[in-house]
């Protein structure tokens, strides 16, 4: 599947594993796919998100899920960042997003994806999905996006 990938695509799903690497985490999540594609400033523009502020975000709802189990800790805030061999297996919801794209490529006569595909394909994921959990979190209007990211449709 990653063989469909366009270069920039290519480049956002390896930035997503670089940020998976940086936080600490040792799986690839629709997260870390999301703050992969906020490197592309199209994107970025699109959802009206810069990535510090996603970033920023991100580590707010991980505090908040630890402390919704009683962990808190000054220390929250510092990753350990790990090598990004020791990072990269996707989690089933980072799986499950690659072939929606595809699927949303095709539809449209493309041969490759896109990240306007993959993000596409994100916006499709509910709660508590990470990625949607993150643009909730930011106040991103999923429905505008999605129908201004999606081709116009002809009647």
């Amino acid at each position: 599947m990653f063989d469909r990938l366009t270069p920039a695509a290519r480049a956002a799903v390896s930035a997503g594993a670089d940020e998976a690497a940086l936080r600490g985490d040792r799986r690839v999540g629709t997260d870390h796919l999301l703050l992969g594609l906020l490197h592309d400033p199209e994107i970025a523009q699109l959802l009206g998100v810069d990535l510090d502020h996603a970033r920023s975000q991100l580590r707010t709802l991980d505090r908040a899920a630890l402390a919704a189990i009683g962990i808190t800790s000054p220390d929250l805030d510092r990753t350990v960042p790990i090598s990004r061999r020791s990072s990269g297996q996707p989690t089933s919801g980072f799986r499950g997003v690659l072939p929606l794209a595809y699927t949303l490529a095709a539809d449209e006569g493309a041969r490759r994806i896109t990240p306007r595909h993959l993000l596409l394909a994100l916006l499709t994921r509910p709660e508590p999905d990470p990625a949607a959990s993150l643009l909730a979190g930011l106040g991103v209007d999923v429905a505008a996006v999605s129908a201004s990211a999606s081709p116009a449709r002809s009647s």
